[in-house]
């Protein structure tokens, strides 16, 4: 199982620090440069939009050929297909055992063909597996879109479900209709899951748990920004480092104790520092001095991300086994 995000944290740049001040003329230049992309990620924070049009508008623009009409289409006639299922009057208790009934089990509701943890890529770490078509497609998933999906479908039959976070790994927080908040574990039949298992499970400081970095249900604008965080991923890993580095600023804006994309933030700049400084100059005194000011900026910046992270209980090893 892995966080939202679908990789393990990286340490790469990693560096500790007391505060530290932002270079924000350069911040502001990289941001310049990707005014476009980052116009889009704003976009996806608009009051009207819903966590299904968010997904796929991630989704298309990581893979433009992601059919966003289709697969709303497909989200929604599974939503009635499991309304069916539970009955016109059904009770909330009733429309989440219908939905888990059509999700994982098979029957002619799914043509025999319920949808699974993807055992080859279990930690989401390919990029295709991360899309909302291809697993409604294949039907083999990760803690990204498994509960993605099973959110899709229960927010459509009315049901109160949120995203939440774990260390390398996203659950659901479902609120039942007397009030109270459950977590479904999408990886593993939706069933009820504790926040102590998740504790035990995937280690995490009580520091981050206090500060809401982990088990909390996220408000829609953070939800989105968890879902966004995957542009992050794909900028890093197609050598957009700029991209990601202004890309982590709108979700930040939008949901400031995201540790995961402060970390990712943090890895941008350590890849522009690879990318210019080391893989070019092997001697301190051959950087060109407008080349080393900036370099400077960079690791600075790289450890500010850090520290944030860090401040908020964050740690590297989150969610690794003991």
């Amino acid at each position: 199982m892995v966080e939202g995000h679908g990789a393990s944290h990286e340490d790469i740049g990693h560096r500790r620090s007391a505060d530290l001040p932002v270079a924000a003329a350069f911040a502001q230049s990289v941001n310049d440069q990707a005014a476009p992309l980052q116009a889009q990620t704003e976009a996806l924070f608009a009051e009207d939009r819903d966590l299904l049009d968010v997904k796929l508008a991630v989704d298309r623009m990581v893979d433009p050929s992601t059919n966003v009409q289709a697969v709303e289409s497909m989200i929604d006639g599974m939503a009635d297909d499991v309304q069916a299922m539970a009955g016109e009057t059904a009770t909330g208790r009733e429309k989440l055992a219908a939905l888990k009934r059509y999700l994982y089990e098979g029957g002619p509701w799914n043509g025999n063909r319920p949808f699974r943890y993807d055992l080859d890529d279990p930690l989401g770490e390919k990029p295709a597996n991360r899309l909302l078509q291809r697993y409604l497609t294949t039907r083999r998933g990760n803690c990204i879109t498994m509960p993605m999906l099973m959110l899709f479908i229960g927010q459509r039959l009315g049901l109160t479900m949120t995203l939440a976070e774990a260390p390398l790994h996203v659950f659901i927080k479902y609120t039942d209709d007397d009030g109270a908040t459950w977590n479904l574990e999408a990886t593993s039949g939706g069933g009820f899951t504790r926040d102590i298992w998740y504790r035990q499970k995937l280690p995490m400081s009580d520091k981050a748990v206090e500060n809401g970095v982990y088990l909390r249900p996220l408000p829609p604008q953070e939800a989105k920004a968890l879902i966004a965080v995957f542009l992050v991923e794909h900028e890093l890993a197609t050598g957009g480092f700029e991209n990601a580095v202004a890309v982590s600023d709108v979700l930040l804006r939008h949901y400031p104790t995201f540790t995961y994309a402060l970390a990712k933030r943090g890895t941008a700049y350590q890849r522009l520092l690879k990318r210019d400084i080391i893989s070019k100059y092997t001697r301190m005194e051959d950087i060109p001095p407008d080349l080393k000011a900036k370099a400077d900026d960079w690791y600075q910046l790289n450890m500010q991300a850090f520290a944030r992270a860090e401040a908020l209980g964050w740690r590297q090893e989150d969610g690794q086994p003991k």
